[in-house]
């Protein structure tokens, strides 16, 4: 589906959702449904009526977020780029900085939470932006404790060639048991 068919159709959806509130809060039927006869009948009528625009509100509001990812990042200049770990004993992120083409685009502090999720085998989603077709080059520095537990920092970088798609980078930081320190490496994905 196109952006503008999408948007053409998240724009009823909403006009059709608005004109629906407005429609039951103006309704005759709503204003003046008799509440002592049958109060029961009517709470129940009205609580259906309430989760139902609530059900509603929530699938335009998903709609909307979808409309919103594609005008914001449309595919063909899209990048996005990926943090994960594996083992995580000789290293304990704090932070990563993120530059592409000398401009930083990204600077995140982790939870002990967060990185031990990453341990864990998470992967998180650290940037998505729009870069025009061509060559790049991006720029991580990962601080952290390191082996004993002394501060470390420690830099990777990738030069690659954007093309029409979407392009995801991942950020990797694994343990070199022979060495017994971390190695940080970013690798083009499919």
């Amino acid at each position: 589906m196109s952006s503008s068919s999408t948007s053409r159709a998240c724009l009823a959806g909403a006009a059709a959702l608005l004109w629906g509130l407005q429609a039951l809060c103006a309704s005759p039927a709503t204003a003046a449904r008799p509440v002592a006869s049958t109060g029961s009948e009517t709470t129940r009528s009205l609580d259906e009526d309430i989760q139902n625009l609530k059900k509603q509100v929530i699938d335009l509001n998903r709609d909307l977020f979808v409309l919103e990812e594609e005008l914001l990042f449309p595919a063909n200049t899209q990048v996005a780029v990926f943090v994960s770990m594996d083992v995580g004993e000789f290293f304990a992120l704090d932070s990563v900085v993120l530059k592409v083409d000398d401009k930083e685009v990204s600077n995140y502090l982790y939870t002990a939470r967060e990185a031990a999720a990453l341990v864990k085998g998470g992967v998180q989603r650290l940037y998505v932006g729009n870069l025009k077709p061509g060559p790049h080059e991006l720029v991580a520095l990962f601080s952290g404790k390191g082996p004993n537990q002394r501060d470390y920092r420690r830099g990777a970088s990738l030069k690659f060639e954007k093309g029409m798609g979407a392009k995801y980078l991942e950020m990797k930081i694994t343990d070199r048991a022979r060495r017994a320190q971390p190695e940080f490496e970013i690798k083009e994905r499919d």
